[in-house]
């Protein structure tokens, strides 16, 4: 079967289509994006500005176009942080209903991590032992851990890339200010969650997942050798800490240029990457593996694990 997952987040619009049935890995067929920034589009009153609706409607247009082409058997329209907290987020959700179509499920934080461990857990498989994942997004972080496929304790923090940009890197460069201020908020965020995690056994093995990770990870992590097929990205603490100053000083235009870093990231991926290194010290990371899976393929998975399972392999569209 053809399944889609619309996932309307604070930085992207994302399409991602795949061939899929109980029990089989998903295999892409298809992947759109388009760059929203939705943050930027905050009011001081929490509510998104008339120019950010008109945004995040003409990118959902866009979705349903290709959405319409790609005939689908099923599609799971999810929002996330930016969504679930503007003040004006439900009467906007009504007019996308009205207007194109799509009925957006406005999923929590613990949920988004909910989904993104499992993927993680499905991707990695049971050898990898206890997992905490780690995952920022441009609203909010994710924590999860557990020794199964659904995490024993998740949380969500609002620690976001393109939150935490829009509200303490006022200069491009950053200032020094700009960066101590935000490291501040970031370790004054940061005690519940080492509160909560910290009654837990520990982790083996620690999971980020994201496309800020998968970034930072590209930017200056390492490659060993992996399961299966792909090879295992690893991201040590040292090396973020030893790039992360260096990359302050660019400007986000110039920041593309450097390995890994996409446009539609670079504004705010040093945001991402003190929230990560910041993460990193609080609970002890030394390194951190990075998961090509995350929230959209949990989506994915978690509707296949709800289907009736048979012994026969459904035929694939063509």
């Amino acid at each position: 079967m053809r399944l889609g997952v619309l996932d309307v987040g604070s930085n992207t619009v994302h399409l991602l289509v795949v061939d899929a049935h109980p029990g089989a890995r998903p295999v892409h067929y298809s992947s759109i994006k388009t760059t929203l920034r939705l943050m930027q589009y905050l009011q001081p009153d929490g509510s998104i500005s008339d120019a950010g609706v008109e945004r995040v409607m003409e990118t959902l247009r866009i979705a349903k176009a290709h959405i319409d082409k790609e005939q689908l058997d099923e599609l799971m329209p999810m929002a996330t942080s930016a969504l679930r907290e503007a003040k004006n987020g439900e009467k906007l959700l009504k007019r996308i209903r009205k207007e194109i179509g799509i009925n957006l499920q406005v999923m929590s934080g613990p949920d988004e991590a909910r989904v993104t461990f499992l993927a993680v857990r499905r991707w990695f498989g049971w050898a990898a032992g206890r997992i905490m994942l780690v995952d920022i997004g441009g609203g909010s972080l994710e924590l999860a851990i557990g020794n199964d496929e659904l995490p024993e304790h998740a949380m969500s923090l609002p620690l976001g890339a393109g939150r935490l940009t829009k509200m303490f890197l006022q200069s491009d460069p950053p200032s020094e200010t700009d960066l101590s201020n935000l490291r501040a908020h970031i370790r004054e965020q940061l005690p519940p969650a080492q509160e909560a995690f910290g009654q837990r056994k520990r982790a083996d093995q620690f999971v980020g997942s994201s496309k800020t990770i998968r970034s930072l990870a590209r930017l200056a992590g390492s490659v060993v050798d992996g399961v299966g097929p792909d090879d295992l990205i690893s991201l040590s603490r040292w090396r973020l800490d030893d790039w992360l100053p260096r990359m302050a000083q660019i400007p986000a235009d110039a920041r593309r240029a450097l390995p890994g870093v996409t446009q539609d990231r670079a504004f705010q991926i040093v945001a991402g990457g003190y929230v990560l290194s910041e993460v990193m010290h609080a609970f002890d990371i030394e390194t951190l593996n990075v998961s090509p899976w995350a929230m959209r393929e949990g989506v994915l998975l978690d509707y296949l694990d709800r289907l009736p399972q048979s012994i026969e392999k459904p035929a694939t569209k063509r």
